[in-house]
């Protein structure tokens, strides 16, 4: 009887699926500048409710900046997770170029949306 998987070829197998590559996704990065992040608005007033505090900046990297200090993010696919610093546990997916949109705890769309409206200020 032949045998197929010979234990160097097991072994070359299962250290490729545990990659972070095949396990996590396509890591992506966010485009560089400042975020605006608003609410929508209702028929009454304006279209957008711009949210105080909550703006930030993609600095470079994986790493972004808010008035209240720095941290870093991962993009994986459309999901963007804020890993460390103030935003820290905050999640958001790209919608497109420069718009992104909240994610709820319960993995909803949230009301949420950040869109990017230029270069990093300083």
């Amino acid at each position: 009887m032949r045998r197929f998987f010979t234990p160097a070829l097991f072994a070359a197998l299962a250290g490729f699926a545990l990659t972070p590559a095949a396990a996590q996704g396509r890591l992506l990065l966010l485009d560089q500048g400042a975020y605006v992040c608003a609410l929508p608005g209702d028929a009454t007033g304006a279209a957008w409710i711009e949210q105080e505090g909550r703006d930030f900046s993609i600095t470079g990297g994986s790493s972004y900046r808010t008035p209240r200090g720095s941290g870093t993010y991962l993009m994986e696919g459309k999901t963007v997770t804020f890993t460390r610093g103030p935003m820290r546990g905050m999640k958001m997916m790209r919608l497109g170029s420069g718009l992104l949109q909240q994610i709820e705890p319960g993995g909803k769309l949230g009301r949420l949306r950040c869109h990017r409206t230029g270069p990093v200020r300083d």
